[in-house]
């Protein structure tokens, strides 16, 4: 004789093989992170351990893009192609300003939520004071969506007067790694950096502390934002923020050892920048 269920369950049991293919065929979360090591697959290996942690304590899938410059990690969650990115503060600046993307947190590194923008030199080249014994050398900036290799040091040049354009012989566009190593090779005299991918480099013997000098460091800049698009429901933005300030080192590149909350006034500083320098008239 079959045994009859209750209604009640029967429809709890219906409601919930309908619920299951629904959870699964959930949209993944959609990942980027900025040009952090020198190459993409470099970053893929670095980062993705946090994003899947990220994705796991969601309970949710995820994809991760590697972006092939600082600008384009601001199109792509400006324009809504990523959920939440890893990107530097002036990548975020211009993806609030364009289209209103939200910081959720700011890195630590090595347990400080800031870092530097700073320049190196040909150590055998006598600077003793910059940037008037640097005047006329070579020098190359990172590519225009740089925080630390492009704009930080633009703007300390403007406060100063100073048009780096002419005041040097002048190229921009480079990736910091690409920066560093020309320097060091002696195909460049100077070359805009951060402080966090010298030591880096330094770590992984690509460059050996005595090919290179430093001759200008900024002042303590907001360290990278972890940021969501504008129009992610509040609850996975609030849910991704609380998977961060509680991730730990263990999921995060070397060096990198959490996060901290973070809010626009964070970077005001770097959108002070560009402001000053023009950078966000039409953004």
């Amino acid at each position: 004789m079959p045994i009859r269920l209750p209604r009640r369950i029967l429809l709890a049991s219906a409601a919930a093989t309908l619920a299951a293919p629904a959870l699964a065929q959930a949209s993944p979360l959609r990942f980027a992170v900025g040009p952090f090591q020198p190459t993409p697959g470099d970053t893929r290996r670095a980062f993705a351990p946090f994003f899947a942690h990220l994705a796991a304590q969601l309970g949710r899938r995820h994809e991760l893009s590697v972006t092939s410059d600082w600008a384009g990690i601001a199109v792509a969650l400006g324009s809504g192609q990523v959920d939440c990115a890893w990107m530097g503060p002036w990548g975020y600046v211009l993806a609030r300003a364009r289209a209103g993307a939200e910081p959720i947190a700011t890195v630590l590194w090595r347990g400080s939520p800031t870092y530097h923008a700073i320049i190196l030199a040909r150590p055998e080249l006598a600077i003793t004071r910059f940037p008037e014994d640097a005047r006329g050398m070579s020098i190359s900036f990172a590519d225009a969506g740089s925080t630390s290799g492009w704009l930080v040091p633009h703007h300390w040049f403007l406060q100063r007067g100073i048009d780096p354009r002419s005041y040097f012989r002048y190229r921009d566009g480079a990736s910091h790694a690409a920066n560093v190593i020309a320097v060091a090779n002696g195909q460049v005299d100077l070359a805009t950096d951060f402080d966090r991918n010298l030591a880096a480099m330094l770590a992984s013997g690509r460059v050996r502390a005595e090919q290179v000098k430093e001759v200008w460091r900024s002042e303590p800049l907001p360290n990278d934002a972890l940021a969501v698009r504008r129009d992610l429901p509040s609850e996975t933005s609030q849910a991704l923020a609380a998977a961060a300030l509680a991730s730990t080192d263990s999921v995060l590149p070397p060096d990198y050892t959490g996060w901290v909350a973070a809010t626009p006034e964070t970077y005001a500083p770097i959108e002070e920048a560009g402001r000053a320098l023009g950078r966000l008239r039409n953004a």
